[in-house]
């Protein structure tokens, strides 16, 4: 069992030690364009290659994305309780308590924990956070209109599309289905080196407080994931990604957002480098406890 979540694990250590190990040797990185490209481009490719494909019908995926929403808006709510235990701005705390790092962190562990049949929810549950992330986010920053940032978000097509050809049983035609594989192979690898990237330039003011902090909202994301997915009735491997899913830690996007907002982001660092740096424990054991 070591060596098997070994086995998941390093492949993540690998790639974000890569990009962090990048950025302190003084090499530039554009984090903002390789950004860009992984959601304006590998994302939706990635979504088509994974859900189109996928042996799951929709039915399943609508309800994991129903989940999935009902659990960040659960978060939301706990968000009051956690800034009175903590004694924080309950708005500084929002983002960092709703949106946890299904992406760069999310989708490398569940590929290699669960295989192609479970990367196909795990991608569900990113692409679910990810429309709540860009645009109540982007809202809550002051930037923007969030119709006007789904209609410029081409996931949110990628997911209609694949919805459509699961609903319909259709396959897509083999010379774009290999297309969209090619093009999405970037996609996850980008993720972690992008992670390492963004850690190494993250300045970390407050670890005691983004440790406490990170030790209070996992088990919260974990029980609130598991009992919503249980009462939605979850198929048990959409269940037990949801679980993985939302106790990831906290997006690096949210540090980006409480720049632009100016809500305490040197708080909002410590969070992000904390609970990245925790999973690596505690991922492991809820990994061994799922699988």
């Amino acid at each position: 069992m070591l060596a098997e979540l070994f086995a998941i694990m390093a492949p993540v250590l690998a790639g974000a030690g890569l990009g962090f190990t990048w950025i302190r040797l003084g090499h530039p990185y554009p984090v903002d364009f390789v950004t860009r490209l992984v959601f304006n481009i590998g994302t939706p490719a990635l979504v088509l290659a994974s859900l189109s494909g996928a042996d799951i019908d929709a039915g399943s995926v609508g309800r994991t994305m129903l989940a999935t929403a009902l659990v960040m808006v659960s978060m939301a709510v706990a968000t009051l309780a956690m800034a009175r235990l903590l004694r924080r701005d309950w708005r500084v705390l929002l983002d960092p308590m709703m949106y946890p790092n299904t992406g760069n962190m999310g989708l490398p562990v569940v590929l290699y924990a669960f295989g192609s049949a479970g990367f196909a929810f795990g991608i569900t549950v990113m692409v679910t956070v990810s429309l709540f992330q860009f645009t109540l986010g982007a809202v809550f920053s002051s930037r923007g209109n969030p119709l006007a940032t789904l209609a410029r978000t081409p996931t949110v097509y990628a997911i209609l599309i694949a919805l459509a050809l699961l609903l319909t049983d259709t396959g897509l035609p083999l010379w774009l289905d290999n297309s969209l594989d090619l093009i999405s192979g970037f996609t996850v690898p980008l993720m972690l080196i992008t992670l390492g990237a963004s850690l190494a330039s993250i300045q970390v003011k407050d670890l005691k407080s983004g440790i406490g902090f990170s030790l209070l909202r996992i088990p919260v994301a974990a029980l609130l994931a598991w009992g919503i997915g249980a009462q939605l009735g979850l198929p048990p491997l959409a269940l037990s990604i949801l679980v993985l899913q939302m106790s990831m830690p906290v997006a690096v996007f949210t540090y980006l957002f409480a720049q632009r907002a100016g809500r305490e982001p040197e708080y909002v660092a410590s969070l992000v480098f904390c609970s990245t740096l925790l999973s690596l424990f505690y991922l492991p054991i809820l990994l061994a406890v799922l699988m």
